[in-house]
């Protein structure tokens, strides 16, 4: 796992108490850098897994305290060397064997929120990323090029908001679940928009391997548009390069939005359906499996009223994706049949 800097300002009669949290915590490389002001500014280095409890003891003590401030930051190299730094922190784990709560084997709740809410916001560069990845993938449609596909895939622009969606459903935080859905449902359109206008300008041959694969909804394309929002998630909680994960999150998404405009705007209404239906339960399948990961991973809000709002919501969210689900999953059996 990896290690943070974590720094906090407290008032300088703080001082103590914060050392002795500190200690109890067992955390074995940390150090009073500045006393000046009133103020006290501590500095202390911890693995990636035990920051969140270590932020949310602070906010919890001095939350309310205005000079009180924490700022965590990835740390690249360090001397003692980091082996040696997570080394220490083994054998403090392991006195602390006897206690019942295990630090999560994920990064904090602080650092997840920070991740997805930039990717929530609905911006210029976000709507020419999805413009330039449904040119893209349209043409590679069109062509029956996987390669260009792929191309259009890495770009990756749905992967933010799907994954900060359902992250905002499991901590129950509606502004930022409204932004994450206000930007996902515009990157659709866009990404709808631009195919459509070049499926009215183009030449589409809806028997194409790539573009036929892509009208008819099958259990393997639900397996994996839910392994796409498992890896999602898991790339956020455990700091993995998103990159790959978002060709993953892509596959399931992009290339099936830009078959389903390709083919309204060439009159092919009847394959056009099929597109957008699996659409449909792909966005649906990614959304439930990132819920559920974070879930499992256990993500909470910090306060107990809070967390039985994120309670309350996870919940609902999950009987309407799993309804959604089944609904689409029998209607798309019976037409088969």
């Amino acid at each position: 796992m990896a290690l943070r800097l974590l720094e906090i300002v407290v008032p300088e009669e703080a001082t103590g108490e914060v050392l002795t949290i500190v200690e109890e915590a067992k955390v074995t490389n940390f150090w009073l850098t500045c006393s000046c002001e009133n103020r006290s500014i501590l500095k202390m280095i911890l693995t990636a897994e035990k920051t969140e409890s270590m932020l949310d003891t602070f906010e919890k003590k001095y939350g309310h305290l205005e000079d009180f401030h924490m700022i965590l930051l990835p740390l690249e190299a360090s001397y003692p060397s980091t082996k040696e730094i997570e080394e220490k922190a083994a054998e403090s784990k392991e006195e602390e064997e006897g206690k019942k709560k295990r630090e999560p084997l994920r990064v904090s709740r602080q650092e997840l929120y920070h991740d997805v809410f930039d990717s929530s916001k609905l911006t210029n560069t976000y709507m020419i990323m999805i413009v330039l990845s449904a040119v893209v993938a349209a043409i590679g449609l069109v062509k029956d090029n996987v390669a260009v596909i792929i191309g259009a895939m890495v770009i990756a622009p749905l992967l933010g908001p799907n994954v900060a969606l359902s992250f905002a459903t499991t901590i129950g935080d509606a502004e930022l679940g409204r932004s994450a859905l206000k930007t996902n449902i515009t990157g659709i359109l866009i990404a709808f928009a631009v195919s459509l206008i070049l499926g009215f300008f183009l030449v589409i041959d809806s028997s194409t391997g790539e573009i036929a694969s892509r009208t008819v909804v099958s259990y393997g394309d639900m397996a994996l548009a839910l392994a796409s929002g498992v890896a999602a998630a898991l790339s956020i909680t455990t700091g993995a390069p998103a990159v790959l994960i978002g060709v993953m999150v892509a596959v399931a998404l992009m290339p099936p939005l830009a078959t389903f405009g390709l083919l309204l705007g060439s009159g092919n209404v009847n394959l056009a359906i099929g597109a957008l239906e699996l659409v449909a339960v792909n966005m649906i399948c990614i959304n439930l499996a990132g819920v559920v990961t974070f879930l499992v991973q256990g993500v909470r809000p910090l306060n107990w009223w809070e967390a039985s709002k994120a309670k309350k919501a996870t919940r609902y969210a999950i009987i309407i994706w799993v309804s959604l689900l089944i609904i689409l999953s029998a209607l798309l059996t019976v037409v088969h049949q």
